[in-house]
């Protein structure tokens, strides 16, 4: 276990100063309007807009998912960073107006879960149309890579804070959705959710 720990820890500080070497004023900039798309801030704003759709569709089941997920992956993250107490990188206090824990990148976590969500709900109203649930799919998997190489480049969290984000985001949002499809196949309804031809 310890040379485990030492070989993680020896490639996150060799990601981190591979990615300070190359960081440039414009790249820093673009970084952080990536990043800001994975900020707790965008996740409560995504969260809101799609709860009132969901109520306005009344589309109960895929509301109580949706609600799950996002309050989910925010208590599992801060459970993380309390029972794990990993401090941040050196270079993060350049961009961090005030000091967190490291591990699990919540942006990371939380654009898995809520992009994810999003795209999942995005592809069940695609429903007979491969191709652009094909797309969604990919659009939403790049923005989630993203915002996490982002976090990497702004030098404020290590690549395994990243990966356990995903990891811990992935568990979460494949738990939701396994629960959801349970609940649908219960209700035996047809979602409106799926446009009508």
């Amino acid at each position: 276990m310890s040379a485990l720990r030492s070989a993680l820890g020896s490639l996150d500080l060799a990601v981190l100063e591979w990615m300070h070497r190359h960081v440039t004023q414009a790249g820093i900039s673009i970084a952080q309007a990536i990043s800001h798309l994975g900020s707790p801030l965008a996740m409560t704003v995504l969260a809101f807009a799609g709860t009132f759709t969901l109520l306005a569709l009344a589309e109960w089941i895929l509301l109580a998912g949706w609600v799950a997920a996002f309050s989910g992956a925010s208590l599992i993250d801060r459970w993380l960073k309390l029972a794990i107490h990993r401090p941040r990188p050196i270079y993060a206090a350049n961009l961090l107006p005030h000091s967190s824990w490291s591990f699990p990148s919540g942006h990371a976590m939380g654009s898995l879960v809520g992009y994810g969500m999003l795209a999942y709900l995005l592809v069940l109203a695609n429903r007979g149309n491969p191709a652009r649930q094909r797309s969604i799919v990919i659009l939403a998997t790049v923005l989630i890579l993203a915002i996490g190489i982002s976090r990497l480049y702004l030098g404020v969290h290590y690549l395994s804070d990243v990966v356990g984000g995903y990891a811990a985001g992935l568990v979460w949002l494949a738990t939701c959705i396994a629960l959801v499809e349970l609940g649908r196949r219960w209700q035996q309804g047809s979602l409106r959710l799926t446009p009508t031809s």
